[in-house]
């Protein structure tokens, strides 16, 4: 391989993956009182996967199986985490009866695929529980169903690193999994995240969502729209265009775009992911605006010279109010043609100390 030439990332399994894993290795030990190395579970995909079992033991006629989650080469909270299933026959034939024990979040808000009430074990993992355990029961003699709890070790506490909270899963972690697969920085986990948070917000009343790009974003923003409820503030990342899809779809009526000036000048730029952008390239464009609005070539060649845009901020602010404006004026038009002119949308810019810069409602300013 040159050194050109990307290394091959390591793909691992869902949660989802692990829980129908657990449950399977937990059955086929009560059954045959046969401990399996690896077990093996259909994925949503049409594949199938030999997924390792770490522990496997009986008590009071029920059987516990740990299976250590392998998030591969992705970055994933959950790795390592280890994922269980107790399980026990019951007299129902056939039937796979499915909770959520500790570590297990349970769903408190609506606006999620699990009604509220429910252990957060999404449908994609249910179903591969439900087949998993019905293979497995092809060993039992007799007619019967089984009951199975999944429950995740440590979950309280590795749900405290996540958004479960904002979306309204309390006491512990979601079991999740689209295909059943987790492959490396493809980013669906989070792009879940968002989706799950805007049908989260919209559904708990909030017309209004906030976009921020990270934790100091949203704190700036929360500290200004304090009336707003905690669901209504939404992580964005880099995600920009797919989240304004999000928006639409949901119908949600207003939007603020709450940022600095780096992501900023990329959304203005109406760039969908918006750390996909070379820096020389943003300050290009910027230099343009800053060359019309101002007729200072100086200024202009300064710009399109900056190395990052905390350099180009200092610049242009306070001294220059209508190059944020023109800023502010793209954010919105590129926002808008991303959500198809489906929600009004506001523009805010903070400085690198937390204060408003821009606000499109209010003209360019500064808040402390």
């Amino acid at each position: 391989m040159s050194a050109k030439e990307k290394k091959k990332l390591r793909q691992g399994f869902t949660t989802g993956t692990a829980a129908a894993a657990a449950s399977k290795a937990a059955l086929l030990y009560l059954l045959t009182r046969e401990t399996p190395g690896f077990v093996e579970v259909d994925l949503l995909n049409g594949q199938s996967m030999q997924i390792p079992v770490d522990s496997v033991f009986v008590e009071n006629g029920q059987a516990e199986a740990f299976v250590i989650k392998d998030a591969g080469d992705d970055p994933d909270i959950t790795h390592k985490a280890r994922i269980g299933a107790k399980v026990c026959l019951i007299k129902e034939p056939g039937e796979v009866k499915i909770t959520g024990g500790e570590g297990v979040g349970v769903v408190t808000k609506p606006g999620l695929e699990i009604p509220l009430g429910e252990p957060a074990i999404n449908l994609g993992p249910r179903l591969m529980i439900t087949q998993s355990t019905q293979q497995a029961l092809a060993f039992c003699e007799n007619a019967l169903g089984v009951s199975v709890e999944i429950f995740v070790e440590n979950g309280r506490e590795l749900a405290k690193k996540t958004l479960n909270h904002r979306l309204g899963i309390e006491g512990g972690l979601s079991i999740l999994g689209t295909t059943g697969l987790v492959k490396p920085l493809s980013h669906e986990a989070y792009i879940a995240t968002i989706e799950s948070a805007l049908s989260v917000a919209k559904a708990c009343g909030s017309n209004h969502v906030v976009l921020t790009t990270g934790r100091r974003t949203e704190k700036h923003a929360q500290a200004f729209f304090k009336a707003l409820p905690e669901e209504a503030f939404i992580q964005i990342g880099d995600f920009f265009q797919m989240s304004m899809k999000g928006v639409a779809k949901n119908q949600l009526a207003q939007t603020t775009l709450a940022v600095f000036f780096g992501k900023a000048l990329k959304m203005a730029q109406g760039i969908p992911h918006t750390h996909a952008s070379k820096s020389s390239l943003t300050m290009d464009w910027l230099a343009g605006h800053v060359r019309e609005l101002t007729g200072d070539e100086a200024l202009a060649l300064e710009i399109a010279r900056a190395n990052t845009a905390r350099h180009a901020f200092g610049m242009v602010y306070p001294e220059h109010p209508k190059i944020l404006e023109r800023v502010g004026e793209h954010m919105i038009k590129s926002a808008s043609r991303f959500c198809e002119g489906k929600s009004q949308v506001r523009a805010i810019i903070f400085d690198f100390e937390g204060n408003i810069a821009f606000d499109s409602m209010e003209g360019s300013q500064a808040h402390e």
